[in-house]
């Protein structure tokens, strides 16, 4: 592990510093997200809320190996009510619409979700190591 700046003669074991690099992480990760669409900024939404629901100890999140038919499931309830809250507003044509993109927005569901896993199985692996 590298650090910018060298370390002071009274700091021989720097503890902190993995936690700044984490905060500068968190905002990078924020810049890029004020990047997505509006559709991906709803979808990731849902997702973090999904993931906040599920973050406790015991969590199948932090299973060493997460339930594949679980995680399928997770996937289809964020697309249901994605799905349903779009519907609301024009039926008929986004249900034609939705039918034809129904495996890529399932696909992009499935990669936001993962993704927001991982990061917070790694944030949770890592905090678990210093406290």
């Amino acid at each position: 592990m590298e650090y910018d700046q060298p370390l002071p003669f009274y700091m021989p074991y720097p503890i902190l510093l993995p936690f700044e690099q984490e905060k500068e992480q968190e905002k990078d990760r924020e810049v890029m997200k004020s990047y997505y669409s509006r559709r991906a900024l709803a979808i990731q939404e849902k997702v973090e809320r999904e993931c906040d629901r599920m973050e406790y100890d015991g969590s199948m999140m932090f299973d060493e190996y997460p339930d594949k038919f679980m995680m399928a499931h997770l996937c289809g309830k964020i697309e249901k009510e994605l799905l349903e809250e779009e519907l609301a507003g024009a039926e008929e044509e986004m249900e034609m619409q939705n039918r034809r993109e129904g495996n890529e927005l399932h696909d992009l569901i499935g990669v936001l979700l993962f993704n927001e896993m991982y990061r917070r199985r790694c944030r949770h692996r890592r905090c678990r190591r210093y406290f």
